[in-house]
């Protein structure tokens, strides 16, 4: 649907959905919907069992909460993009907008939440979502690094900044990533590559001694991992147990037999595009699998829809809720 509740039929429009919705989701600066006569409080009075989440830059408080709020800005200013890139190189964003993507799994997972208080209390509730908060969050291991130790993060590339080896190392025709997550697999890793000398060295017995000599180490392994192609690279180590993988390009990831076997592509007949395929759920319930029920909607299509529900289900009379 769309709606401009900038007019007196818009907004008319909106309170009357709003007077029977389970959840709304904005994403205006703070106090746009407020001056808008569509602010929480206002909501609330109306339906009580409304779900409010507003996304937002920074938060509907604090000093920077009228700044506007875009992916890059919560990548910069968080320290993921400090975090990112080659060790002697410019930092760099993450290849896709993983703080907006964030903060939206963040608001669902909130508003689930919210529905579950809901069930018991038939009370809503307002929920507060920022990007800089959601990217913070995503620094997961880095920040916690920080906050214990009180030293700042700094890059490692495609490495790990508490695991040795964890990262990318050149093959003879390519390149090719490996995760010895523990000392086990490490002391496979070097069996592996009959250099068992190397799981016994003083600078490598152990991982917090790898990552110390982490340098030495991947010097080591480039020597070795230059002498061979990445195909037989990856059959050894798999066949080791070793974690590995090629890395591949989009179309090499979509191409992989698990997008297909596990279903995540989905496909539909759009009534403008034709059949188009779409990216399918990572969430694979037993009882209630996720489905593609119909394609994507045209803007607007649905506009009629609300024109009939306007005529056969008449707003109550909201007056005094109406602020604006």
């Amino acid at each position: 649907m769309t709606l401009d509740f900038g007019t007196a039929e818009g907004k008319n429009h909106v309170l009357h959905l709003l007077q029977t919705a389970t959840v709304l989701v904005e994403n205006f600066r703070p106090g746009t919907l407020e001056r808008k006569g569509l602010g929480y409080e206002t909501l609330r009075a109306m339906n009580p069992g409304l779900i409010y989440c507003s996304i937002s830059g920074y938060g509907q408080t604090g000093s920077k909460s009228a700044f506007p709020g875009y992916d890059l800005i919560a990548q910069a200013e968080s320290g993921l993009m400090a975090v990112t890139g080659e060790i002697d190189g410019d930092p760099v964003p993450v290849g896709t907008p993983i703080a907006d993507i964030a903060a939206g799994m963040f608001a669902c997972m909130s508003i689930l939440a919210a529905l579950r208080v809901r069930d018991h209390t038939g009370q809503g509730q307002r929920i507060d979502i920022s990007l800089f908060e959601a990217a913070l969050s995503l620094l997961g291991n880095i920040a916690s690094n920080y906050l214990i130790s009180g030293e700042d993060a700094r890059r490692y590339g495609n490495g790990h900044p508490n695991i040795a080896p964890y990262q990318e190392l050149h093959t003879r025709n390519g390149c090719i990533v490996i995760a010895c997550g523990n000392d086990h697999l490490y002391t496979r890793f070097c069996h592996l590559l009959g250099h068992e000398e190397l799981a016994s060295d003083a600078r490598f017995s152990t991982n917090a001694l790898r990552d110390q000599h982490r340098r030495e180490l991947v010097a080591i392994l480039e020597d070795l991992f230059l002498q061979r192609d990445t195909e037989d690279w990856l059959r050894d180590l798999q066949h080791a147990g070793i974690p590995c993988s090629p890395i591949q390009t989009v179309r090499e990831a979509f191409a992989d037999p698990p997008v297909r076997e596990r279903g995540f592509v989905w496909e539909c007949e759009h009534p403008t595009a034709g059949r188009i395929e779409l990216l399918g759920s990572p969430m694979h319930l037993s009882e209630t699998p996720t489905t593609l029920y119909e394609a994507p909607p045209l803007l607007g299509e649905d506009n009629q829809w609300l024109s009939q529900l306007m005529e056969t289900h008449p707003r109550k009379d909201m007056a005094h809720h109406d602020r604006t």
